[in-house]
């Protein structure tokens, strides 16, 4: 647990000083559950946290956490509806990282991980059609 801390500590610190630099951006690409979380939302558009919770079968605080990582690094935008917030791909990302996030879309497309993910998400009950999340 320390060690996750001690990690968790540095990436944010890391984080919220940087730049979206190649470096930058990598690093938060190397983490599975970032990337996972960033190729739905490439591929979806637009996903509240109740829907990527549901699409990588974990728990809301990990995901909050990472959302507020890409958000500080604003590679994600997000926006409230109500109690919901909304997660998007930053529209002001410079070319070279959407280059980069659709190579990886077109790397991802069949691995098992990834369809599952749009599977989990695509059968997910109680999906918002409005875009309001409601409990399951």
């Amino acid at each position: 647990m320390t060690i996750y801390m001690l990690e968790h500590i540095y990436v944010q610190m890391y984080i919220t000083n940087m730049t979206l630099s190649p470096d930058s951006v990598l690093k938060l690409l190397a983490d599975p559950t970032r990337l996972r979380i960033l190729m739905l939302l490439h591929r979806q558009g637009e996903l509240c946290v109740c829907e990527l919770t549901c699409a990588l079968d974990d728990i809301q605080p990990k995901i909050s956490r990472h959302l507020a990582l890409l958000r500080d690094a604003q590679v994600v935008s997000d926006r409230r509806a109500g109690q919901w917030i909304y997660y998007q791909l930053n529209p002001r990302l410079p070319d070279w990282t959407g280059d980069i996030l659709a190579a990886l879309a077109r790397g991802t497309k069949n691995r098992k991980i990834y369809v599952d993910d749009q599977r989990k998400l695509k059968q997910m009950p109680n999906r918002p059609e409005n875009r309001i999340c409601e409990p399951a």
